[in-house]
């Protein structure tokens, strides 16, 4: 038997790449297009000698004395049993259990890309919940958390010094990402309505001439983290077209997708939005778990153009393998017994509870922070971004950093100033305030131990002047 060529991926999942043809009528953006994209170290990094070769151990009638793996036969689990939530009723548990191939299969190395099943999984959720077929030139990585992916892609995107576009405020955990690779963090406006298309497109349109765009612009698209704000979908489409016209890749981290608890429905993905484009391809989406199943199962997904995928699977061949088999298997085994409507009633469920969550919250600080401070209510997501009001000047902006770093504390509630999600750290008057974990009774008490934080400051200002 003669193997002349090695796929990491199904061959099914990517028809006639080279030409950006597919049977379902959608046009991808060739293989090569993304040579300009990929960072020095991504062109780099060559492919796992022994990882590469995995997908091929599956060969019918093939003797593999490729992998140092430890034989299963010395490991001492057996079975592995769980209980569950039914999703359409939870007072009911479903109980589960894992053995033979599939707990043989969560105890061993797997796939750099992740578990065959649970891609397989993930890739009909992106039918399900974008209207993303297979066979659209795409592909699916699992990580460890997609975190773990947003670090790679980054990695694998980005040159030390280049310049990158970020909506601003915004998620804190990024900023030392770039600030790593002394990247120029260009910041573009937000508001209510999400991520500032006109920002955008003016720092675009500005942009100086002999000097090289940026590649990249990383959002947040549903309950940002940190405004909870949600962007609007004219402001995605044109976002989307400033992408085609300026040629830069939409880092998409949305893992409050599934949180959406607004009035209206649900506005589609940057992924879904870009089957009305001309040609498939400038987006890269990261879903993670953690927000829906269990955050300390560390599962997340990235969704993309597969020569980045590619890119993002070898640097974890070379750093932590693969995400974890076994987390991988529970995954599975659960997502598997309720299918994707049973998945779309759980995760409603999910939407649901934060949405009363916000409610409660909302109310304590439209008792206590009427005149003290301004937001705009969030329609996904866990976090609340308001403006303290510390001073009765209308042109004062105010600086939230010392109240709630160390008043606010002194108080007895813990919160996080907004300097720490803006790229620059200028100074802001701004607050975040997550509203997942407290209690109607702690709420009440947090947000008028803010009250007393504000007033205290703002007694302070009145002396000073």
């Amino acid at each position: 038997m003669l193997i002349t060529r090695i796929h990491l991926y199904d061959t099914d999942d990517f028809k006639d790449n080279a030409t950006g043809a597919h049977p379902n009528g959608v046009t991808a953006l060739p293989s090569t297009f993304y040579d300009q994209f990929l960072s020095d170290v991504a062109k780099d990094r060559k492919p796992s000698p022994i990882r590469s070769l995995y997908p091929l151990e599956a060969t019918p009638g093939l003797i593999s004395l490729l992998a140092g793996k430890p034989n299963a036969s010395t490991f001492p689990f057996t079975s592995l049993s769980f209980s569950a939530r039914s999703p359409t009723n939870p007072t009911e548990e479903t109980s589960l259990k894992i053995e033979g191939s599939d707990l043989a299969a969560g105890l061993q190395y797997g796939d750099t890309a992740g578990l065959k099943k649970l891609r397989d999984w993930f890739y009909g959720l992106q039918e399900f919940s974008h209207g993303r077929k297979r066979n659209e030139g795409w592909g699916i990585s699992i990580g460890t958390g997609s975190q773990d992916l947003i670090f790679k892609a980054v990695t694998a995107l980005v040159n030390p010094g280049d310049p990158v576009l970020v909506e601003s405020p915004v998620y804190a955990g990024v900023i030392p990402m770039f600030q790593s690779l002394h990247c120029d963090q260009i910041e573009v406006e937000t508001d209510s309505r999400g991520i500032s298309a006109a920002s955008l497109r003016s720092i675009l349109q500005q942009w100086p001439s002999g000097r090289p765009k940026p590649k990249v612009l990383y959002t947040v698209p549903y309950g940002c983290n940190p405004t909870g704000m949600t962007a609007t979908l004219e402001r995605r489409k044109e976002v989307l077209q400033l992408a085609r016209e300026h040629n830069f890749i939409i880092l998409e981290d949305d893992p409050y997708y599934y949180l959406y608890y607004g009035d209206s429905a649900r506005y589609p993905s940057y992924f879904s939005l870009e089957l009305q484009e001309s040609e498939v391809g400038r987006v890269l989406r990261f879903d993670s778990l953690s927000k829906i199943l269990s955050a300390g199962i560390r599962i997340g997904f990235a969704s993309g153009p597969e020569v980045l995928l590619q890119a993002i699977d070898r640097h974890t061949s070379i750093s932590n393998l693969q995400t974890s088999s076994l987390t991988q298997v529970i995954t599975f085994s659960l997502l598997d017994s309720w299918g994707y409507d049973g998945f779309k009633v759980h995760t409603g469920r999910v939407a649901a509870f934060y949405r009363e969550k916000r409610d409660v919250f909302e109310r304590a600080m439209t008792e206590h922070l009427s005149g003290l401070a301004e937001w705009s209510r969030p329609e996904a997501g866990m976090f609340f971004w308001f403006k303290l009001l510390l001073s009765d000047k209308l042109d004062a902006e105010g600086d939230s950093e010392d109240i709630i770093r160390n008043k606010a504390f002194e108080k007895g509630v813990l919160a996080l100033p907004g300097t720490v999600f803006l790229p620059n750290g200028r100074k802001t008057a701004y607050v975040r305030a997550a509203f997942s974990l407290t209690g109607a009774e702690d709420t009440e008490e947090a947000i008028k131990r803010i009250r007393d934080a504000i007033l205290d400051a703002r007694a302070t200002t009145a002396r000073a002047q």
